[in-house]
């Protein structure tokens, strides 16, 4: 547990509380649950230019950092197919992966096809399910993958002013401009009752926020004077309580909650916004193709990770189908910006394209 283990190094709530939101960053589970410890050490394992556990921004915006990898692997003689939906893998006579089908009718032929979709869209809805085992297709059917989280973009024509931190005169960004705000995270009890709260199918009523300003230190997000404000938000079922949908009165009213929720940290924070757009776990599957709207393709409990991710004895990027690699989130290690699945899974491929 969570709890436990930062018990053992800190005194104060509001940090171990704060500390405590990486152990269930875009998980249905609380930092009570167990096995939510290790989401937590997933979080802050590596490192960035030499620091430990540290995160950062991408200059550009995320977006950029696609666009870095691309222009890498466009150098290197890579074509790529922008806009344009796989319908299908091709399987050769010999069962093999020989390339994808587009939804246009285009035939992309090749000897190895790596799949950074989530395990659900690739071997349910890209792959014949007759070459599957059924134990396999079953297991993948099983993955779970609830997700908490509600993304709220939203612009705003000046900073925060926080009442812990008022801003300067100039209104110039602070140092915690810079950083990741956490709120509602002064106890670790304030974080398990609004995820027992979705649990019951009911939007969390006093959520956990991580709010996040990247114009701060990249201005070329935002027109002078203005910024972007990135909220990471849960928790939020799937499906709410009675089946209803997640619909505009449902989206904005949550949404509502959360700003209240910002404007008694920072007074006027509800005037300074100019618009917002609100991804609830449904439009995250929707349009980014997220399972559940996890961002992890699945969850990060212990009976979904390691040889088990995404199922047993498939843990190692290659699949039932001999030339498809996963690649993904919902390969090892999991989710996070980092490349490992993609690297490892690239290692694989290559080893087995040499004796082709």
């Amino acid at each position: 547990l969570p709890g436990q283990i930062l018990d053992q190094w800190f005194e104060s709530e509001p940090l171990k509380a704060t500390l405590a939101t990486d152990a269930v960053i875009g998980a249905m589970a609380s930092p009570h649950t167990p096995g939510s410890g290790y989401v937590l050490l997933h979080h802050v394992m590596g490192e960035l230019e030499g620091r430990r556990g540290a995160w950062g921004y991408v200059a550009g915006g995320m977006g950029a950092l696609s666009q870095a990898i691309a222009r890498a692997a466009a150098a290197w003689g890579a074509h790529i197919f922008a806009e344009k939906a796989v319908c299908h893998v091709l399987l050769g006579r010999d069962g093999r992966a020989q390339g994808v089908a587009l939804q246009d009718g285009t035939e992309v032929r090749s000897k190895l096809v790596l799949s950074n979709a989530s395990p659900q869209i690739t071997f349910l809805e890209l792959t014949p399910q007759e070459q599957l085992p059924k134990d396999f297709v079953q297991r993948i059917r099983q993955v779970d993958t609830r997700s908490p989280v509600t993304k709220i973009n939203v612009a705003v024509d000046r900073l925060p002013s926080f009442l812990a931190a008022p801003n300067t005169r100039d209104g110039q960004p602070l140092p915690h401009h810079q950083c990741s705000i956490h709120l509602n995270c002064e106890d670790t009890h304030l974080l398990h009752q609004a995820f027992t709260e979705a649990t019951h199918g009911y939007p969390s009523t006093r959520p956990m926020i991580e709010l996040c300003i990247p114009s701060a230190l990249d201005p070329g997000l935002a027109p002078r004077g203005c910024h972007v404000v990135s909220l990471f938000t849960q928790y939020t079922p799937s499906m709410l309580a009675g089946g209803w949908p997640w619909d505009e009165q449902a989206r904005n009213a949550y949404a509502d909650t959360v700003f209240d929720c910002i404007e008694a940290y920072a007074p006027g924070f509800k005037a300074s916004v100019i618009g917002r757009d609100i991804l609830t776990p449904p439009d995250l599957e929707r349009i980014f193709g997220l399972p559940g709207g996890n961002i992890f393709h699945g969850g990060m409990s212990l009976d979904q990770l390691y040889f088990a991710r995404p199922a047993p004895f498939y843990s190692g990027y290659r699949s039932p189908i001999p030339s498809l690699y996963l690649c993904g989130s919902g390969a090892h290690p999991g989710g996070g910006v980092m490349g490992a699945a993609g690297r490892n899974a690239a290692r694989v491929a290559l080893e087995d394209f040499r004796h082709l």
